[in-house]
């Protein structure tokens, strides 16, 4: 009899826990806060900010960034077409920031604040550093040396392909071949937002005079109007793979190329080197700059990929700087499009951008890009259609949320190494043409 009793209440007790973990399941949190928690917070920190008693500096920028970056970012993830066309969170995090200062709404002081905090306060180039070093040092070392330079093939020839149709598209509208070419060919194929549209309007900034914002507010809309038709592609693409099988790895890229992740638990300690390692690698790419005339960006991501290729960084290094990146990446990513959206994004200009113009040009970018990459990539002996997706597409979204967005849509997510690698090395390769180009047009 106590067996049965004994039996039961273990029955209860299971059904208890497994309803538990269900009920967790679907509890909806923001920032991984019960919403009653988030939202108190979010009170808080607008009573603050619209009575002016936000602490100064870094604190108050930080706190407002991540509160109403995290609320943006989690509008948009939800909102059905903004969420699977447009980028969702990050698109609304920018936009949604640079409507406040549009319309009013945020406080001047606290705007400057941000600027401040963003652009003298260095916490752009801090996020950069770690997004650079931790996502290359953190990939896979088997993927640079197996696939090696056959692969940057492709990318040239998806970003060649790109400034080709682009031309081509923006003549026929009546745009010149340096609009077509670097203030929307450029930005689309630069690897995203943070690696890729602000650092190149700082250089565009250092090389042909005015502030950022005012590149800033051209790149953006190239930026999240290619977004949006790398998705709708990529769909595309993985429907022509089902049409014609042939052009196909069904999300193999290379024939008899098997990755496998490096893992590793998470260490404090090794979070701590790997913010001294992003720190470090920033450094000399800056003290590399002063002697070679290429940005301290790109000097960066090469000096980082080849120190991850000839097997030189201690393996803790490696581990730190992979965690460092994720922690900064998964924390601060919504925070730091909320200050772009800030600090160098004017409403009124990216208005005026979106003409028809505009929007053809955008397309033959990526379509260019496609083509490009599908063509060379064949020519190397990759899928033309994996091919496309990753150097083609990978190269024309928005960087890492982009990354995702395209190849869910192209039902390939196992292509994700590759696509980290158009984003971060591709990006890289980007800065530095930009560097060319410029006295060529000017």
């Amino acid at each position: 009899m106590s067996s049965s009793a004994e039996r039961v209440r273990a029955q209860q007790t299971e059904t208890s826990n497994v309803t538990s973990l269900n009920s967790e399941k679907k509890a909806i949190t923001i920032f991984g806060l019960p919403l009653i928690w988030f939202f108190a917070i979010t009170a808080l920190t607008l009573v603050s900010m619209y009575t002016g008693n936000l602490p100064g500096g870094m604190l108050g920028s930080l706190l407002v960034m991540m509160v109403l970056g995290e609320l943006f970012g989690w509008i948009g993830d939800k909102t059905p077409i903004l969420k699977t066309y447009l980028g969702g969170g990050a698109i609304l995090a920018i936009f949604g920031a640079a409507y406040m200062v549009y319309a009013g709404l945020i406080p001047d002081s606290t705007a400057t604040m941000i600027n401040d905090f963003m652009k003298d306060g260095g916490f752009l180039n801090f996020y950069i550093a770690a997004l650079i070093t931790g996502s290359i040092l953190g990939m896979n070392k088997q993927i640079l040396i197996k696939v090696g330079l056959k692969y940057f093939l492709p990318i040239f020839g998806a970003v060649f392909g790109a400034m080709l149709v682009a031309g081509l598209f923006g003549a026929l509208v009546g745009f010149s071949l340096t609009d077509a070419v670097l203030v929307i060919t450029m930005p689309i194929m630069g690897g995203g937002m943070g690696a890729g549209a602000v650092p190149m309007s700082q250089i565009y900034s250092e090389l042909m005079g005015n502030d950022p914002s005012y590149y800033i507010s051209m790149l953006v809309p190239a930026l999240a109007l290619g977004n949006v038709f790398a998705i709708i592609l990529a769909s595309m693409l993985n429907i022509l793979g089902k049409k014609v099988p042939s052009l196909t790895g069904n999300g193999q890229l290379l024939k008899g190329f098997e990755y496998k992740e490096e893992k590793s638990s998470f260490d404090i300690q090794k979070m701590g080197v790997g913010l001294m390692a992003a720190i470090l690698f920033f450094m000399i790419g800056t003290l590399v700059a002063g002697f070679i005339p290429l940005h301290a960006y790109a000097l960066m991501i090469i000096i980082v990929a080849l120190a991850k290729i000839a097997d030189i960084i201690p393996k803790n290094i490696l581990d730190g700087a992979n965690q460092w990146y994720k922690f900064v990446a998964k924390n601060w990513t919504l925070a730091l499009l909320f200050g772009i959206g800030i600090a160098y994004t004017d409403l009124n200009t990216v208005l005026e951008a979106l003409t028809l113009q505009y929007i053809v040009t955008v397309l033959g970018v990526v379509i260019g890009a496609v083509i490009g990459a599908g063509l060379l990539g064949k020519l190397v002996g990759f899928y033309p259609i994996e091919s496309a997706i990753t150097a083609g597409l990978c190269m024309a979204n928005m960087g890492g949320t982009g990354d995702v967005a395209v190849l869910s849509s192209s039902r390939r997510m196992e292509l994700m190494p590759f696509a980290q690698i158009s984003s971060r090395l591709g990006g890289a390769i980007i800065l530095l043409l930009a560097g060319l180009l410029i006295p060529l047009f000017m």
